[in-house]
């Protein structure tokens, strides 16, 4: 290392936390090195106000790759020492996207022959899941696992140590929710939690021991340093206050630099040109065949011993690609979110060739918004903002790289996965862009995402179950649909509202592993449902046959209708029964199940492809939100076919209404009643929501759902069809016109709901998309199964919302009426839940 750097690492003027601590009260106590290993900032989240940042984590701060993976393997050796060779070589480790993922494949390292595995938030088609957790105070909270090996993970009474890894162990929710599901299903003896830096109140150390002794097992902590952190009253909500403070002042300082900077221009005769961004270099690597980029799906210790073989000759094809003054600079590797230990062996193999001459630092790109202020007591100084740039699952947003900007680096590394080299990364607010404009030269190495073996498809034809038909499941004919899925109508998986809504907000669970308890509505509710679907009947039938005749258009002329269970399976019959009035033609329709953050069901899309030619399948959805589903679909497809899946799919998505702009085949745009939103599975089939649960749904099973016979007697799914269908004459001539006009326009994707949601997500300090639900289908569910927090009613709305307002009213739940709503409404879920929050009552629907 140089003499520079020497000097840099060993001067400690400030603490990276007084900016925080002086003005929130926030105090951090612990052992000898706890404050050179953290500092403090203040985070974009409506759960917790503050951030730890580490030092020698690679996340936010640029550090030594040496240092970074020296901090995870010496963790690893401890934990070897603490379990013994034998049970070490028998250890699985487990580590936690983003910020653990090359932390714990150090650790694993460490212990020198045990397999890793991370968490995901990236969900790949094909792979069978493990299992799946929520991360309560996470920006973004749901974790999947996916092993390319289904048995690394198993229990039983010889089952090895599993090693769980995260950066900071603060209340340990997160742990001890990974173990609790882990445990349900495969049972163990022993846990090691390693983290970074224990900050754990004395009531969370005394909950993990009364929980080891829960479940019956034994329970060590390894950390490197022990701390607290004391958050004096209302410290979140004064955190808030001042982080917004702060980016006003950011904001009307930019102004005022734009506004300066134009008067020059228009008063100078000869502007000078703006400095050149540096160039941006591809450098090949040669990534070793055979090695994944990371412990997504799994590294083996035959994985590691190829990476050491090769990081040597990858890290002289960078330094070779460097100029003669980054060679004898500053360097930085930056990684990419969950992809963080291929970056950090890379940069540790290239401090190595580079030398003492050199100065190379790592860090990564990270999705946690986290405010920047210039100051040495503050641990965040810079950030660069650009646009997520693998087509992430959950959608579009913002992406961030702290403390590059301004940093004097004379090159950067970047280095993501061949999923994430896409279009978004070289845009011209892409990542590269930025960087540029703030080094002397850019390289980007693409590791290749690496995609687990599938299994082969002639094995999986033969096991591969059958849809399910009315009456036996449904009380659809068994012509007007066939189901994908399994029947799990026999297993117990309601739970009361308030319950669900808590486990998902606390991480306790995924909001497709239990059902809602199904609503039963009042009398009133059901005159209300009746007169909307007398008055929208027409409306519906018209967008019905418009929607159609825009598939058999352009997909023609025998599309296999696929919709999504279960809002699109009475639009998917509605079709169906159009082309077959219309035009004599007998279109096969399946429901299939995809769950936002989890994917599409891979089985089905298997069976799909074995009958039907992929090709000809059309996707079909009731109507549009924000577009989630419609992200997650198109993220789905690529993934399956990634994984070796048929190719052929086609991501588009059908649907009835399209008020958020977020596709090109569509019956209206408008955004208004739709009485099949109105209702839960009595105007479906009697179908629930689909289900998903790592020990009911196997590789090869369907995802689950229920058929509640019992509530026959309160059914209208054939009501709903039929008087719907009896409009199809009426508004024949509409159609024919519609249609033609829908052909010849441009139909592109606006995105206009999705913009929209993230403006009343930050108005409304919720900071969480997901729990924004726009339109008046959205609004209804919010109010059906969810506990809804309030309202957001356009101003002048009517007869639309009448059941929303009197569905507000039963659960004591505020409407606002507001202007410039691009919807008719918006439902906003409860940002903080829990049974004694203000907000909402807990109580049930009257009627229910």
């Amino acid at each position: 290392m140089s003499e520079r750097a020497t000097r840099e690492e060993n001067v400690d003027v400030v603490w990276s936390g007084d900016w925080v601590a002086e003005r929130l009260g926030v105090a951090l106590e612990g052992d000898g090195d706890l404050r050179e290993l953290l500092g403090l900032a203040l985070r974009r989240n409506p759960k917790r106000a503050h951030l730890l940042v580490s030092n020698v984590l690679g996340k936010h701060v640029p550090q030594r790759p040496s240092v970074v993976y020296g901090a995870g393997y010496g963790l690893g050796e401890r934990v070897r020492a603490l379990l013994g060779e034998e049970e070490a070589r028998r250890a699985v480790v487990l580590g936690y996207a983003e910020t653990a993922t090359g932390l714990g494949h150090a650790v694993a390292d460490g212990l020198r022959d045990a397999p890793y595995l991370h968490s995901t938030r990236r969900p790949v088609a094909g792979v069978a899941q493990a299992g799946g957790f929520e991360e309560a105070h996470s920006h973004a909270t749901s974790h999947l696992l996916l092993p390319e090996d289904p048995g690394l993970l198993a229990g039983g009474a010889e089952a090895s140590t599993l090693v769980l890894v995260d950066d900071e162990f603060s209340t340990g929710n997160t742990v001890l929710n990974t173990i609790r599901a882990l445990h349900e299903l495969h049972p163990r003896g022993r846990y090691v939690i390693v983290a970074l830096v224990d900050m754990r109140s004395p009531a969370d150390r005394d909950r993990l021991t009364a929980f080891a002794a829960e479940i019956g097992a034994r329970v060590d902590l390894v950390t490197r340093s022990t701390g607290t952190v004391t958050l004096p009253d209302g410290v979140l909500e004064r955190g808030q206050a001042l982080v917004a403070a702060q980016e006003a002042e950011a904001a009307r300082e930019a102004e005022a630099a734009g506004t300066a900077r134009e008067a020059g221009e228009a008063s100078a005769s000869a502007p000078s040109a703006a400095p050149a961004p540096a160039p941006v270099t591809r450098v090949d690597v040669a990534w070793p065949a055979g090695v994944p980029d990371g412990g997504r799906h799994g590294f083996t210790p035959a994985h590691r011993a190829a990476l050491e073989a090769a990081l040597p000759g990858m890290a002289e094809r960078i330094a070779d690609a460097l100029g003669a003054g980054a060679r004898q600079g500053r360097v930085l590797v930056l990684g990419f979110e969950e992809l963080m230990y291929a970056p950090l062996r890379l940069g540790t193999a290239l401090e190595e060739t580079l030398g003492a001459d050199a100065e190379v630092r790592y860090s990564t790109t990270t999705r946690s918004p986290v405010l920047a202020v210039d100051d040495p007591g503050y641990a965040i100084r810079t950030r660069l903002v650009f646009p997520a740039h693998d087509t992430p699952a959950d959608g579009p947003g913002d992406r961030y790289a702290y403390n590059v900007a301004g940093a004097g680096f004379d090159a950067v590394v970047a280095v993501v996965d061949s999923t994430a080299d896409t279009p978004e990364l070289h845009a011209p607010e892409g990542l590269l862009a930025h960087l540029a404009a703030h080094t002397g030269q850019v390289l980007l190495a693409v590791v290749p995402s690496y995609t687990p073996t599938p299994v082969p498809h002639s094995q999986e034809s033969a096991v591969l179950p059958e849809p399910l038909r009315g009456p036996d499941f449904s009380s659809y004919a068994p012509e007007d649909v066939g189901w994908l899925l399994q029947d799990l109508s026999d297993t117990e998986l309601e739970a009361p509202t308030e319950e669900r809504e808590e486990a998902i907000q606390s991480g306790g669970a995924h909001y497709a592993e239990s059902l809602p308890v199904e609503y039963q509505p009042s009398a009133e509710y059901q005159a209300l449902f009746s007169a909307a679907l007398e008055t929208s009947a027409a409306r519906i039938a018209r967008a019905v046959g418009t929607v159609t005749e825009t598939v058999l258009a352009e997909r023609g002329p025998r599309p296999v209708l696929v919709s999504l269970a279960r809002a699109g399976t009475p639009v998917g019959v509605l079709m169906r029964r159009w082309a077959q009035h219309r035009h004599g033609l007998d279109l096969p329709h399946y429901a299939i199940s995809i769950v936002r953050g989890r994917g599409i069901d891979a089985t089905a899309l298997r069976w799909l492809a074995a009958h039907h030619d992929p090709a000809d399948v059309v996707f079909v959805d009731g109507w549009t939100g924000k577009g989630a589903i419609t992200r997650e679909l198109a993220a789905a497809i690529e993934g399956f076919e990634a994984s070796g899946g048929p190719a052929g799919f086609d991501p588009e998505i059908a649907v009835l209404a399209d008020p958020g702009g977020c596709v090109r085949t569509y019956g209206t745009r408008e955004d208004f009643l739709i009485p099949s939103a109105c209702l839960n599975s009595t105007v479906s089939g009697l179908i629930s929501r689909t289900v998903l649960r790592a020990d009911l749904v196997g590789p090869n099973d369907f995802h689950g759902g229920k058929f509640y016979r019992e509530l026959a007697g309160a059914d209208v799914s054939a009501r709903f069809l039929d008087t719907i269908a009896a409009r199809f004459d009426e508004v024949a001539g509409q159609v024919e016109d519609e249609a033609k006009e829908l052909l010849a326009a441009d139909r592109a994707p606006t995105w206009e709901g999705w913009a929209a949601v993230e403006r009343i997500s930050e108005e409304y300090g919720i900071h969480d998309v997901n729990l924004v639900k726009p339109g008046v289908g959205e609004t209804t569910r919010v109010l059906l199964r969810r506990v809804p927090w309030k309202i957001l009613a356009k101003r002048g709305a009517g007869a639309d919302l009448t059941h929303i307002r009197l569905l507000a009213e039963q659960r004591g739940v505020p409407v606002e009426e507001v202007d410039d709503l691009p919807y008719s409404c918006v439902g906003l879920i409860h940002p903080r839940y829990t049974r004694g929050a203000t907000g909402a009552d807990g109580k049930a629907v009257k009627g229910a």
